[in-house]
This record gives C-alpha cells, structure tokens and sequence, in this order.
C-alpha cells in the first residue's frame, strides 16, 4: 500500500476510527449518567453504523479495449504480483465487477445470471437474496486464485436474437450499437449480468469500493448503472486510449451516461506507450500527448487539469517489480495524487458535518436536561435552607406545600397527554403524505400514463409532472412540521409557565436537501428519458425494471425525510417524559428529606450538604459533557496529500450520502 491513493484512503480510514472511539466515549458517558433518551440513543447508535459502514466508491467506465482493467490492478492490486482483474486484448469485462469487502461475509465471488433480468427484478432487490446469485468461494492466501476466479466475469453465450432483445442486448432501431452475431443470426451476449467479489485486500478493509463497468451496450441494457450506481458513486474514472482519443462511441457513452454529473470526475487518457515512435524526440512525443490531453477537455468540455494520460500498463510493470522511475515515467502517481487528495478530502468534509451536527445535538439535549437537575437540586436547597431553625409546625407546612405541588403536577401531566394526543396525530399525518404506499400510487400511475403514451414519447413530461407532485408532498410534510412545531411552541410555553418546566423546542427539521435530492434523481432520469431510450420503454420488462429502480431510488430518498421527522418527534416527546419523570423524582426526593428531618434534627443539615455536592457534581458534568463534544467535533482531519493546482469542484454528496 505503497502508492499516494492508499495512503489517503488509511489516513480517512485511522479518522473514522478515532471518531467511532470518541462516539463509543461521549454514548457511555451519557449512558452512565442517565442523560440519555431514546432518540439520543438512537442518534447514536445510527451514527456509530454510519462510521462503521462507510464506503469510498469509485466507478470505472471505458468502452472496450481502453485499458480500463489494467488501470485498476495498477492502482489497487499491484501489491498481489499480478494482474486482479483481467485485461487481455479485446472484450474483457462483460458484466459491472464490484470489488469491496464485508468482514461478516465469506470471501467469495457471486455472480448474478443474466437471465434474471426476464423478471424485473433490479440488482438492488436481489442483493438481498442470495439464492439468486451463483457463489464461488475464494482462499484470501492465494491471490492467483482470485484472478482466477474474476476471469468468469469475461463468460459469454451465443443466443437467439429474441432473447438477446428480451434481455435488452439486440435494438432493432440501433443496429451499430449492436453485439456481434454469426452466419445462423445468433447472438454474444454475457453470461453474468452483476458480480460482487468480497475479498480482504488492505484497501478494500479499509472501506474502499471499486466499480469496474463494461461499456456503452452495457450501460444502455441496464438502467440502474447509469441512474443508480454511477450516480452514487464518489468518484468516476472515465478511460480513454491515448492513441483514439475521444471516438464516436466513447462520446456517446460520455453524454448519454456520464457528461453533467456532480461526483468528482476524472478522464484517463491510458496507453501512451502505444504514442512512443523511434523517429520521433521524447520532447515531440510529450507535445503528442498533451495536445491530445487539451483535445480530449474540449471534446467533453471538462477541465484540462481533470484530464490525465499514462500508460497502466507501464505502471503496473513498474509497481510489480519495484521500479520506482519506471512508474513515474507511467505519469500515474500525479493521478493518484489527484483522485486521493481531492475525493477523500470532500469525504472527510461530508462526514465531519454529519459528526458535527450529531455532536452538537447530542450536547443540547444532555445539557438541557443537567440543567434542569440544577434547578431542581437549586429550588430543593433554597428551600430547606429557609428551614434552618424553624419549628415543627413549618416543617409540616412545608411538606404539605410540596403535597399541594405533587397535586398540581399532576394536572400537569393531566395537560401533557391532551397535548401528545394532538401530537400524535398531527405526526402521523405527516407521515402519511410521505408512505411508501403513496410512492407507489404514483408511480403506479406514471407507468400507467407512460404506457398510454404514443410511442412514449411524453415519458419526459409524464415523469416531471411525477416529480413535481413528490415535490408537493414534500413541501406538505414541511408545511405540515411547521404546524407541529407552532402547535408544541405554543403548548410547552404555557406548561413552562404554569408548572416552571424548562422544556424548549428545535425547529423541525428542514426537508430541502430531500427536494434537493429529488431535483437530482429528475435530472438524471430526464437524461434517460430521452428518444434514444425513451423507445425501450415500449418493453413491458424494460418499463417494469425501470419503475422499480425508480421506486426503490425515491423510498430512499422518502423514508430518510420521514426518519428525521420520526426522530424530530420522538425529541420532542421524549424532552417532556424525561422532564416529567424529574419532576417526579423531585417531588419524591423533597417529600422523603422532609420526612427524614423530622425524625433527626441533625438530618437538616446532612441534606443541604448533599444538595450543594449534587450542585457541584452537576457542574463538573456539564463541563466533561462539553469536553467530550467538543472532542468529538474537534478530530483532527485526516492527512492527505496536498491537492496542488487542481481546482475545487462544489461537493453535492450531503444530499445523497
């Protein structure tokens, strides 16, 4: 793990360990002291999964024959003495290879027929069920079985064209686009259609994913690479041949799949050791490639300085054999450079923000609560010092007072419930707007329209006026939080008055980013939408996979805006029973100190001192709770390499991460 990628990839990886132990430090401490209520264990228990779960995904995508597999063995698996991934000349990879790595799951390669597309399932539906998959088990201690093993993903079979357009492989209307057939008009086609091989390489541990995807026919047969994979992925690859350039079907693959994205992107413009020629100088062979380099950012219209050449071949070479010159003649470490620095930094920022705003909420409500010990043990003190020398008679009065109080606390509580009541089911109102029922009403409904459509050709102003109504329950939701929120502002100010509680409310959670998140899952299926595969639609499978992939995208999206909502309710409940249930105790604690000072003279005094511990006890608790939030915001980033010259593209991974 030699190489600059690995490097940033073990410094982010170190981080999220520090901060998992700093999370597991400030949950124990609120545990230890009571400060902790259901949704703050909740808050933290699904920060902690989110630390321990999080994955680096970087996509691959070329056409066939640019080197792209030879690429990744250089920068991820050299460190096994050979080639991971196959990369012989000609078609290699016929299906998306996953490469990641599941401590909990065998070390295995699954492999997922092509056949099962026929159905409609999407790749997502059938991750979770593995009889669906072919399994083949690989030993960690022999790498060469690996790339023995991945080499199943070159499989191909010779079907009839009605299959292959079944399986979306043949289009009548784009015959150029089409795969090879022979002189019966039998047709190449994967065996596979996904395959996910969890294998324990250093890298892979350390929560780096690697997407190696086929090309354009590829991409165009299956939906959910281009809206749901790539989309999701934190960095794209786009590989090129140095010595083409941009061809007519790597422009296609760019616009139709990839051009306009969010994600950091990065085009490889590989194999410049095909560019070397003895009747040319080293200087004029330079000028080849970066005039060739500056080509290729205005063919695609990105930034020159995204754009790199090298030769993975060369590299893989050199990292195998140890020739340090060898691989910075290759030009692949600036590559690395840029890919680690830039990508691994935006996660550390999108991660940071998620801690910190976890952090800060977590500090708030433990702080209002030892606050409100504060007052309690403050009110119980004042009023037993105002005891010191009185009689019996005060004594008895003061423990009928707190009896009167216990009285009117309940009235309180009498109050408390006629006000969940309301709460309850304003909540579940705003839940319903937001149901998985709803999605599917509508885009039962899409597809209905889309169906009607002639030639669907209005698919694209079907599915935005889909999206325009999720925008609208959305924007109800929101609506329908701040109604809440007016209605338990108003309800908690007049108990805080009546019955000197000290609840306080946080403003509902605001559902833009989900809007935000929409607005994007739109623009990319707009792209889909398009003449060019707009027509597939006409398919009864093409059109079912494509609702299902576009469901399973939005309930995402959707059960994430009415998570926060749940958790923003469950804080606001569980604020007033946990100020209830002190009230309670209070109550308690007064009644017994009163009861035990009649008894004793002495106890009198005993219990003031213990107030006034209490006091400091609680003091020194809220300064280790700011500590250790502080601590947790206060993490030291991780090291990465310095970015250089390389310009800042805006991060829109919150929305989505």
């Amino acid at each position: 793990m030699s190489n600059l990628f690995a490097g940033n990839l073990d410094a982010l990886s170190r981080w999220r360990s520090e901060l998992q132990v700093r999370l597991g430090d400030f949950s124990r401490f609120l545990l230890e002291h009571d400060l902790a209520d259901a949704s703050s264990d909740e808050l933290c228990a699904t920060l902690s999964q989110r630390l321990a779960t999080d994955r680096v995904v970087v996509a691959f995508v070329a056409e066939f024959s640019r080197g792209k597999s030879e690429l990744i063995n250089a920068i991820f698996f050299a460190d096994t003495g050979g080639r991971v991934l196959p990369a012989a000349p000609g078609r290699t990879t016929m299906c998306p290879v996953e490469l990641g790595y599941e401590a909990d799951e065998p070390t295995s390669l699954a492999l997922l027929p092509i056949e099962s597309r026929l159905d409609g399932s999407t790749i997502a539906e059938l991750r979770e069920r593995p009889r669906a998959w072919t399994q083949i088990g690989l030993d960690s201690s022999t790498p060469e079985q690996l790339a023995e093993a991945v080499a199943q993903v070159m499989r191909t079979q010779w079907v009839s064209r009605d299959k292959a357009r079944a399986l979306g492989f043949w289009d009548d209307e784009r015959p150029d686009d089409n795969p090879p057939s022979d002189d019966r008009g039998q047709v190449e086609i994967p065996v596979w259609r996904h395959a996910l091989i969890n294998y324990p390489h250093p890298m892979l541990q350390r929560g780096l994913v690697v997407l190696d995807t086929p090309g354009l026919n590829a991409l165009g047969a299956e939906p959910e690479l281009t809206l749901g994979l790539l989309p999701n992925a934190h960095a794209t690859v786009f590989v090129l041949a140095a010595d083409t350039g941009v061809t007519r079907s790597d422009l296609a693959l760019w616009r139709e799949h990839l051009g306009g994205r969010a994600q950091a992107q990065y085009v490889v413009l590989n194999k410049t050791d095909t560019l070397r020629d003895p009747l040319l100088t080293p200087s004029q062979v330079e000028r080849q490639i970066e005039a060739q380099r500056r080509t290729t950012a205005r063919t695609l219209g990105i930034d020159p300085r995204f754009v790199f050449a090298m030769s993975a071949r060369d590299a893989l070479t050199a990292r195998i054999s140890g020739d340090a010159r060898g691989l910075h003649g290759s030009r692949l470490p600036a590559f690395e450079e840029a890919l680690g620095s830039q990508m691994l930094r935006r996660r550390h920022e999108l991660l940071h923000g998620i801690v910190d705003d976890a952090a800060r909420q977590l500090q708030s409500r433990a702080g209002h609560l030892l606050g409100e010990r504060r007052r309690q043990v403050a009110e119980q003190t004042l009023e037993l010092r105002g005891l010191r020398g009185k009689s019996g008679a005060r004594l008895r009065a003061a423990h009928k007072r707190i009896a009167t109080e216990t009285a009117e606390f309940e009235q309180c509580i009498v109050q408390m419930k006629a006000v969940r009541a309301v709460h309850s089911r304003m909540f579940r109102q705003t839940l319903q707007g937001l149901s998985s029922d709803r999605l599917r009403d509508e885009l039962a409904q899409m597809q209905q329209s889309i169906g009607a459509s002639l030639l669907k050709l209005n698919a694209k102003k079907i599915f935005a006026e889909t999206c325009a109504r999720l925008r609208a329950m959305l924007g109800a939701a929101q609506a329908k939080g701040e109604e809440t929120h007016a209605m338990l502002g108003a309800s908690y100010a007049r108990l805080n008055a009546e019955f000197g509680l000290g609840l306080a409310l946080s403003p509902p959670p605001p559902l833009q980013r989900f809007v935000d998140e929409l607005d994007l899952i739109e623009s990319r299926y707009l792209r889909y939408l398009g003449l060019t595969h707009g027509l597939r639609l006409a398919q009864t499978r093409f059109m079912e996979q494509f609702r299902r992939m576009l469901l399973s995208k939005l309930r995402v999206v959707f059960e994430s805006a009415s998570t926060e909502i749940e958790l923003w309710n469950k804080t606001a409940s569980a604020q007033a029973n946990t100020q209830l249930g002190e009230r309670r105790r209070a109550f308690r604690q007064r009644a017994e100190a009163l009861e035990r000072i009649q008894q004793a003279s002495g106890e009198l005094e005993q219990r003031i001192e213990e107030l006034e511990a209490q006091e400091a006890r609680l003091q020194l608790l809220l300064l280790r709770l700011g500590k250790l939030a502080a601590a947790l915001r206060q993490v030291a980033p991780p090291e990465v390499a310095p970015q250089g010259a390389l310009p800042q593209q805006p991060p829109r991974e919150r929305a989505r991460a």
